[in-house]
């Protein structure tokens, strides 16, 4: 008997040559019959498992394909009669539709494939991304605090990532309520990628959702909800750290899992109450800082080893004598305290180095052992902007080492372009090394950034006053002084009225600042600074001896600060200079 190669059709014919339905040369097989004649057996052949696309073509017209021969002297053959032999039609076109949608299927699920294995390609080819400030999506405003610290403990946590760029919280938080389009804030941060996060509580039910955006394709690549307790909130910010993580590089070490993972308490409330502490410190007024620290020492009694709270509890105490909120001698040693409890703990952690160099600078005056703790804060941490601007600031330009000074601080400022802090401390240093011309150009760019930052205005007042530029000088500070009512600024002002012949309304802010310092901090220094523009040198003497001796952080800075310039010629002021110098605390 033969068979169709091309369709499985039997004939018992052995004359016949050709198949009678798609014209195929027919060859002998005796292994295709079993049972009833004429009854075709599929799935015999080696590949029966498969579908044949190739049976697709064979729709041709049967009498194109047939070749020359004697097939038409044949005598006509009887119709088929078994069930199976009519059916076959049927059949072939029922196989024919099974495999055209399984191509499609096929087709679709190699697209999905592809597509997934690229988006994942891209995702892991991500080098720099904004973690930008999560939403409170229910509006509630006491629940501020846990958005934004959320947003900051995963700014942190990636951060830990060497081979990736994190861009840090004040670069991210100036578009917080803002409706800004993810190209337009990927190419103002030069960013591959976004992270945007909206959080929603109620009562204990805490919801997070976060995505991912690639910025050149304007595409979310990757998106989680998490629904949880809110006592599982420390464990929340550990499992998003480290799925964002996995995104974002193919290859962690164990090492860098561990520190992205890393918690410094396991108590919920402390990590909340902390959250808390860092949402009044970042708000940077005298009161927010007694708040941070209420909110600190309670995360402390929740979990006397947070680390971390220690360090944030030294930070808001180094501030106290910057806002007027307490005497350094009663706020500095505290912030001492706190930072080296925060070292104990956990000897890695980068803000607590930095938080000590503050007070080895600004308090105790020992230069060097400052440097020593904000080179350690940088070695643990080389991108963490703050601990570059305070080595600059506070140390090396009180040692006169102004060249290395202006390059940490550029240093500080390229890790966090936008920062107004940053950029205007950069340009009070250009004016300390006395390169009046770039202050001022720096300290515009940074009014630029933050119009409202009044101590960039009073830092550019000051740059104009060391120019000679005293109508300029005003201007800034009156701004400064309608923005924020800060005593050290309205000696300033004092200062410049008297160059520009203003003597009556100087002596007339000499009279505010007396009465001011009934009820609250006000450096001596800024009576010094207007004695001494007054020419009452004698006075002005008596209140820098005070200065030194409440150990406030200006001293260390007298030997390059300009606005002593009225006194730099006096040999009590060398004097001075050499004190400061050999007064130095443990």
């Amino acid at each position: 008997m033969k068979r169709c190669p091309q369709c499985n059709r039997v004939e018992n014919d052995e004359a016949l040559k050709f198949c009678r339905v798609d014209g195929a040369t027919l060859i002998n097989d005796s292994s295709s019959f079993s049972g009833e004649a004429g009854t075709a057996q599929l799935g015999i052949s080696p590949d029966a498992s498969e579908v044949h696309t190739s049976i697709l073509p064979q729709h041709t017209n049967a009498t194109i394909n047939r070749a020359t021969g004697p097939t038409t002297v044949l005598p006509p053959q009887p119709a088929p009669t078994t069930t199976s032999q009519l059916s076959r039609p049927k059949s072939l076109r029922i196989s024919i539709i099974v495999t055209v949608v399984l191509i499609a299927v096929v087709a679709a699920a190699s697209a999905i494939f592809v597509g997934s294995y690229r988006s994942r390609n891209r995702a892991n080819s991500i080098q720099s991304i904004a973690v930008m400030p999560f939403v409170n999506e229910g509006g509630n405003a006491d629940l501020e605090y846990l958005s934004d610290g959320m947003t900051e403990t995963l700014i942190s946590s990636l951060s830990q990532l060497p081979s990736l760029n994190v861009k840090p919280r004040s670069s991210v938080f100036r578009y917080k309520g803002k409706e800004t389009e993810p190209q337009t804030i990927g190419k103002e941060l030069n960013v591959q990628a976004l992270l945007n996060g909206r959080v929603v509580q109620r009562g204990s039910d805490l919801s997070l959702f976060v995505e991912l955006i690639d910025v050149s394709l304007n595409k979310v690549i990757w998106s989680q909800r998490y629904d949880r307790q809110q006592s599982e909130l420390v464990t929340l910010q550990s499992e998003i750290a480290r799925d964002v993580s996995s995104k974002l590089q193919s290859k962690l070490s164990g090492a860098e899992v561990a520190k992205v993972e890393k918690t410094y308490t396991a108590n919920p409330e402390a990590y909340q109450l902390y959250l808390k502490g860092r949402f009044f410190w970042n708000k940077r007024t005298g009161e927010s800082l007694k708040q941070s620290v209420d909110f600190y020492n309670q995360a402390i009694a929740k979990d006397p080893n947070y680390a971390l709270s220690y360090s944030g509890l030294s930070e808001s105490y180094g501030l106290f004598p910057s806002y007027s909120v307490a005497l350094p001698q009663e706020s500095m040693p505290r912030a001492k305290a706190a930072a080296v409890r925060a070292i104990e703990i956990d000897d890695s952690l980068a803000e607590a180095h930095s938080a000590l160099g503050v007070y080895l600078s600004a308090y105790s005056w020992n230069q060097p052992a400052a440097e020593k703790e904000f080179r350690r804060a940088i070695e643990l941490n080389p991108r963490y902007p703050t601990a570059h601007q305070q080595l600059a600031n506070l140390c090396l330009m009180a040692m006169g080492r102004f060249d290395e000074a202006i390059a940490e601080g550029r240093r500080a400022e390229e890790l966090d372009p936008l920062s107004p802090v940053i950029s205007m401390d950069v340009g009070a240093n250009l004016t300390r090394a006395r390169r009046f011309n770039e202050a001022i150009a720096q300290l515009n760019r940074t009014l630029a950034l933050e119009p409202n930052f009044y101590a960039a205005r009073y830092a550019l007042g000051t740059a104009y006053h060391a120019n000679g530029q005293y109508g300029e000088a005003i201007d800034e500070f009156r701004k400064a002084l309608a923005l924020d009512d800060d005593p050290w600024v309205k000696a300033l002002l004092a200062r410049s009225l008297v160059k520009s012949g203003q003597r009556v309304e100087a002596l007339r802010l000499l009279a505010e600042l007396q009465s001011a310092a009934q009820h609250r901090y006000v450096t001596s220094a800024a009576f010094a600074l207007v004695f001494a523009a007054l020419g009452e040198k004698d006075k002005a003497f008596v209140w820098l001896e005070r200065e030194i001796s409440e150990r406030a952080s200006r001293p260390p800075l007298f030997a390059v600060n300009p606005v002593f310039d009225d006194l730099r010629d006096d040999p009590r002021f060398q004097d001075l200079l050499r004190r400061i110098a050999l007064a130095k605390l443990d």
